[in-house]
């Protein structure tokens, strides 16, 4: 299997921009490339995805177990020339003081040789002891090559070239110039997403162009060839059996709503249901459908369309308010809010969860999070066990205020914030909404226990449509 590992420095190194543009120009040149993206993220992997023309898969050591991040890697990267992997942060950087979960540790994991994105902005002679110190940390890493980035000029090039060719072996395989114009514009988040950017192949295009053009692609791919991943599985990592019956389940996908993993929908298809994109911004009805899911994304950015969508409110409410059963994470609970307020801005949003959203300019809750479910969780029914603990993750800027609290939530907050600080997953019928982000993995098998609750839910409703029928026979 052919692999590279894009790591950095540190953060805000470019890195991101660089593989990107690296997807991008090997895409252009006829390879079939899978991009990855380390830790817990959407929208870093929805440019990268865009970029490569296949889903980009998460790799977190949080939520997953080594077996299952190799097996990830070698099912997807299955008919597939080259796999890029884009790190998160520096190299050696992690929560644990051990390593164990940076991107060092991934890259050792994986038998993948490691390309240092370095921004050289200000450096000439100093870069020498950077890759040197960054080679010794961890010989058991191998730092196969650098890329240049934020170059000032051929002549700041030509220094940083020399350096790195007289005190290391480590070869220079590209030099990036500064340039404006491949800058993706940020937002609280990070990067814009690219559903949200209608020139976003454009974009593309032209970081591709730039990026192809100054680094050594074939030197590159060559170095990805000498990885030393194991051979790749035969089935699926995502583990979900089928729930035995056909299921359309509604997905808010558009410009404020695209906060999904491809390996939960993707589960959700292998199970049987029937994914129905609808448009939150744009459709006046939600269409014939037996679940709702309103994932992440900016809803705030969107939220005059949103108000103005008066038709798609009003039937999402009635929906909920007729047993449809829903999840909502995080803009979708914003969305699903009675108002949401940003930059002394109020909109009305749909009304079922009795609060009002509003932003703040720092999160209000960011990183990894565990919870515990509580009897109040509606899919414990379907396989959930109350008291199982689930590996998550938030960033959220917004908090629910003049909020109507639950007496009970579906779950109990041990580490994160949630709703509010120790409480998450707000429950109302047969809607749950929560400010964490679930993800389907060997131990966390949301997609299935969501989908068996919608199955349990038309079941329920297809036999008081049949009792109803029988009854009204009888009396005529």
């Amino acid at each position: 299997m052919s692999q590279i590992f894009i790591s950095a420095a540190h953060k805000s190194s470019g890195k991101t921009t660089v593989t990107l543009g690296l997807c991008a120009a090997l895409r252009t040149r006829g390879l079939a490339v899978q991009p990855f993206k380390k830790g817990p993220d959407y929208i870093d992997p929805m440019w990268l995805g865009h970029a490569a023309e296949r889903p980009c898969h998460n790799l977190d050591f949080y939520t997953m177990g080594e077996e299952e991040i190799r097996d990830t890697v070698g099912f997807y990267s299955r008919g597939a020339d080259i796999s890029i992997i884009e790190g998160n942060k520096g190299l050696y950087d992690g929560l644990d003081l051990d390593g164990s979960n940076s991107n060092a540790a991934l890259a050792k994991l994986l038998g993948s040789p490691v390309v240092l994105v370095l921004d050289a902005r200000g450096m000439t002679r100093g870069i020498a002891p950077l890759i040197l110190g960054y080679q010794s940390f961890d010989p058991d890493i191998r730092i196969a090559g650098v890329i240049l980035n934020q170059l000032g000029g051929s002549r700041h090039e030509s220094k940083l070239r020399a350096v790195i060719e007289h005190y290391t072996n480590v070869p220079v395989l590209g030099a990036v110039g500064r340039n404006p114009e491949l800058e993706i514009l940020e937002r609280h988040l990070g990067l814009i997403p690219s559903n949200e950017r209608g020139d976003a192949d454009g974009q593309i295009e032209q970081i591709g162009s730039t990026v192809g053009g100054q680094v050594d692609l074939e030197t590159l791919t060559g170095l990805a060839g000498s990885s030393t991943t194991p051979p790749s599985p035969r089935t699926s990592p995502f583990y979900i059996k089928s729930v035995g019956k056909t299921l359309r389940i509604g997905i808010a996908r558009d410009e404020a709503f695209g906060f999904y993993y491809p390996g939960d929908l993707e589960a959700m298809q292998q199970a049987g249901a029937e994914l129905i994109p609808i448009d939150m911004l744009h459709d006046h009805k939600l269409p014939d459908i037996d679940g709702l899911f309103i994932g992440g994304g900016f809803p705030e950015s969107c939220m005059q369309q949103l108000q103005s969508n008066h038709s798609l409110r009003n039937t999402v409410r009635e929906a909920i308010e007729a047993g449809l059963p829903t999840y909502a994470e995080c803009g979708g609970l914003m969305y699903l809010a009675r108002s949401l307020k940003w930059k002394d801005r109020r909109c009305e949003m749909v009304g079922v969860i009795p609060g009002d959203v509003v932003m703040y300019p720092r999160p209000r809750g960011r990183g990894y999070v565990r919870l515990k479910a509580t009897d109040s969780l509606p899919w414990s029914q379907a396989g959930y066990e109350a008291g199982g603990e689930i590996a998550a993750h938030e960033f959220h800027y917004s908090a629910l205020e003049n909020f109507q609290a639950p007496e009970t939530y579906a779950f109990e907050v041990l580490r994160g914030t949630g709703i509010d600080g120790g409480h998450d997953g707000y429950v109302y019928k047969n809607l749950l909404a929560c400010y964490s982000h679930q993800r389907t993995t060997a131990s966390n098998r949301w997609t299935e226990h969501f989908l068996s609750f919608v199955a349990h839910c038309k079941s329920q409703r297809n036999n008081s449509e049949t009792h109803y029928r029988r009854l009204k026979g009888r009396k005529t």
